[in-house]
């Protein structure tokens, strides 16, 4: 008879608010990192994080897990405060940062079992919840290779196994697919959409705007360490309002030369999005032919021409301001 495996600690009785921030700041000497910050989420739910680099996302997130003391304001996961119950909420949370944390020289069955040992369990509940998400993440064919030998993907995987050990109620994840190519981002995708469907609320920092479009129930978006715009991805693109033109250019194109041409026609090309394509606000038919003559004069025919709704990608860069050509994603390794 196989021992029961390690039981999820319960969250404070009297509400379904699992995640919940109110008026948080945080000062490193005279480096204001965030300033009134409020949140919430509810249980099964997904609140994405959106914010460029330096927008506050790692220094928030470091405070709601109770690593970090905020300098003002409170906080509380599953109904514990994180400054004055950090225990009880470090009980109850599961981290997944930007880098697979995971032991190398270790099998990738022995880091679950080592991780579920230390948290108290058994051997036998230990095996159990060990062999229970190597089976959840596609892993039993490697359980006992040494992770070193893992691609970027599986070590991802394992590395949000091991923060599942201990089956928390709620699942920091920091920009957990930055790096992954898009099969392994799309993997964890469905491995996240799995957990929500099963009850665990996720808070998740993405630089991937298509990402929070596709997992999160609620977004908040940061900028400069302040809450610019919060709601669903609908309220966010409705408060855009205008539908863009998106061009994309053939790769033999010059990108430049076809962002000149579009200004001095009085169009306003943004780039943010990660396939490179350009993006400009427009009405009607009026600005497409617009667009179409521009690029006719410098000899630039677009390889695919998109006329529709607001994107995210709009959305955070008109709300936070940046400006034409700028982007929301960094080079791989940036930190935020």
């Amino acid at each position: 008879m196989t021992a029961p495996a390690l039981l999820p600690a319960p969250a404070r009785a009297g509400g379904d608010t699992m995640i919940e921030a109110h008026g948080l700041g945080k000062t490193f000497g005279s480096v204001r990192a965030l300033d009134s910050v409020s949140l919430s989420a509810r249980r099964g739910t997904v609140l994405a994080l959106l914010g460029h680099n330096g927008a506050g996302k790692t220094t928030l997130v470091s405070i709601l897990s109770a690593a970090l003391a905020p300098s003002e304001g409170r906080a509380s996961i599953a109904g514990y405060d994180v400054t004055r119950e950090a225990r009880q909420v470090r009980q109850r949370i599961g981290l997944t940062g930007q880098f697979a944390s995971v032991d190398g020289q270790l099998s990738g069955r022995d880091n679950l079992l080592l991780l579920a040992r230390l948290l108290g369990a058994g051997r036998r509940a230990a095996l159990a919840r060990a062999d229970e998400l190597l089976e959840l993440f596609g892993l039993t064919e490697l359980a006992d290779r040494r992770a070193r030998t893992y691609s970027g993907g599986l070590r991802r995987r394992l590395d949000l196994a091991a923060s599942l050990v201990g089956r928390p109620e709620v699942i920091f994840l920091d920009e957990p697919t930055t790096g992954l190519d898009p099969a392994s981002r799309l993997n964890l995708w469905e491995i996240v959409e799995g957990l929500v469907a099963e009850g665990t609320t996720v808070l998740l920092t993405t630089q991937y705007l298509e990402e929070a479009d596709r997992l999160a129930d609620s977004i908040t978006v940061l900028s400069a360490g302040s809450v610019i715009a919060s709601g669903t991805a609908a309220d966010l693109k409705a408060r855009v309002g205008r539908r863009t033109v998106t061009i994309d250019l053939d790769p033999a194109d010059d990108r430049d030369t076809a962002l000149d041409a579009l200004r001095r026609a009085g169009l306003t090309p943004v780039t943010g999005r990660e396939d490179g394509a350009v993006v400009l606000p427009a009405d009607g038919s009026r600005e497409i032919a617009a667009v179409v003559r521009a690029l006719d004069q410098v000899g630039i025919e677009a390889a695919e021409l998109i006329y529709g709704e607001p994107s995210l990608d709009d959305v955070y860069l008109t709300l936070s301001g940046h400006p034409a050509g700028s982007s929301l994603l960094l080079p791989e390794g940036a930190t935020p």
